[in-house]
Order: C-alpha cells, then structure tokens, then sequence
C-alpha cells in the first residue's frame, strides 16, 4: 500500500491521516518513487532510487540513452511492469522523464522532474 503524493506532497484524507493509492495509482506512486529518490541516498537501501540526477551532466546527445538506462535499472525489482518508452526532455527548469509502462496489459504514462 503506497501513500497519495501530489505535487510531491502526501495527500491528506481529512480525517487526520494520509490518501492510500490502491490499483494502477499504487503502481504509478511506487514508480515515481524510484525514478525521483537518489540511487545510494538510503543507507539500509543502497538499491532504491535512480541515477536519473547524473543524465544533466552528461551530453545531450548521450542523455536518452544513458536515462533509459537508468530508468530500467530503477524499476529492474518491479517485476509485474514492463518498461515501453522513455523520453528526457530538456526543460527550463532542468529536465523531465516520461516513461511509459505496460502493468498487466494495461499501459501507464508516468512524468518526473529531474
């Protein structure tokens, strides 16, 4: 059961506690997730989290290799999901992932800020 976020924010329920995702919400949050948490940040899980931060670094002709690369190893332990497109988008404000996924034969569209 994963928590509700909205604009990166938990999302309150009114009653005092925090929105459940359940279903395909519950497969996006989990994804959004990993693709935003820092890869190595989690002490006790060195594993979880991407490496999406680094892609800006590197040349823009490089970028959506090296994002798709990151984003497989990201979701590699979600087993239940398949990975059908990626796309880096330079921004303004840096850059932005959308992957597209396929959860049980149904396809999911996720965007992340990076």
């Amino acid at each position: 059961m994963e928590r509700m976020l909205r604009d990166g924010d938990y999302v309150p329920d009114g009653a005092g506690g925090l929105e459940t995702a359940e279903g395909a919400e519950e497969v996006l949050a989990r994804v959004l997730f990993r693709l935003t948490a820092r890869r190595g940040a989690m002490p006790f899980l060195p594993g979880l989290g991407s490496r999406l931060h680094e892609v800006i670094r590197e040349k823009p002709g490089a970028r959506q290799t090296l994002c798709a690369r990151y984003v497989a190893q990201a979701l590699e332990e979600e087993t239940d999901l398949s990975v059908t497109d990626v796309v880096w988008k330079d921004t303004d404000r840096g850059a932005e992932v959308t992957v597209e996924l396929n959860w049980k034969g149904q396809p999911l569209t996720v965007t992340a800020a990076v």
